[in-house]
């Protein structure tokens, strides 16, 4: 006798075009086998996507940035929500009028709307590890690490804290293993 085996193909939801950074993690931490996360990876791969990925996984790469909390909110979010960017991004996250979907599309997260993005502002990031620029002051560099991060939807914001961090993984179900075999192309190391 012999027994019939039901093969099944799981198939990776699709992301709208130029997705945010944290929608294409979290698909990520979504699957189940290590090959589908790198097949996520391997098909949303942009620029902003392998920086953040680079910064968090990269041995050799150092934040300037103090680790912790963002201490900084201006002055009407200072007094509702404790004084530090840090917990107005996370009140932002867990607010129920928080939509994770669209791409300067109709994505509303308490009446604010998103005027960059991670994908946009990647190119900055180099300021704020070792290395990357010191020509600016400290204080220069943790100004502009502020103002991006209240330009961005509050999971963008959220995600770039983790990245500084090097916490990436608290939040998203991904591994430097799944980076790296889905980028073979990357250089780890050295870098600073």
């Amino acid at each position: 006798m012999t027994t019939k085996t039901k093969t099944t193909t799981r198939t990776v939801k699709e992301l709208q075009p130029n997705p945010f950074q944290h929608e294409i993690l979290e698909l990520v931490s979504k699957q189940r086998s290590n090959a589908l996360k790198v097949d996520v990876l391997k098909k949303y791969r942009n620029e902003g996507l392998v920086t953040i990925l680079i910064w968090n996984f990269d041995p050799s790469i150092r934040s300037t940035l103090p680790e912790g909390d963002v201490p900084y909110a201006n002055n009407d979010e200072q007094t509702s929500v404790g004084g530090n960017l840090t917990e107005l991004i996370q009140s932002k996250v867990k607010n129920d009028g928080v939509k994770t979907s669209g791409y300067y599309g109709t994505e509303d997260f308490s009446n604010e709307k998103s005027k960059t993005s991670i994908r946009k502002e990647w190119n900055k990031f180099y300021n704020f590890v070792v290395g990357g620029n010191n020509d600016i002051t400290q204080l220069r560099k943790e100004t502009m690490f502020i103002n991006i991060l209240q330009g961005l939807h509050p999971l963008e914001a959220e995600l770039l804290c983790l990245v500084k961090d090097k916490r990436l993984s608290d939040k998203y179900k991904i591994s430097f293993d799944n980076v790296r075999e889905a980028y073979p192309d990357i250089q780890w190391g050295n870098r600073a």
